[in-house]
């Protein structure tokens, strides 16, 4: 790899080459479309970051009830 070739790395949505330049607005997706794909994923849950629940779900609430 010479001094002028971009470093590539892969679209996390679709696995495109993607060059990681200050040019690519969507970097590190191919497009705004695989981005907003990545952004559903994560809002629907499709996407999660492993460790125990920050929350008791049947408990969500029982932090604000003693006020």
């Amino acid at each position: 790899m010479t001094a002028n070739t971009p470093t590539m790395v892969a679209c996390p949505t679709c696995r495109k080459p993607v060059a990681w330049i200050a040019a690519e607005p969507f970097k590190p997706f191919c497009s705004e479309r695989c981005k907003l794909i990545d952004l559903g994923d994560w809002a629907t849950e499709a996407h999660k970051i492993p460790g125990p629940p920050l929350l008791d779900e049947d408990n969500e609430n029982s932090d604000f009830e003693s006020y």
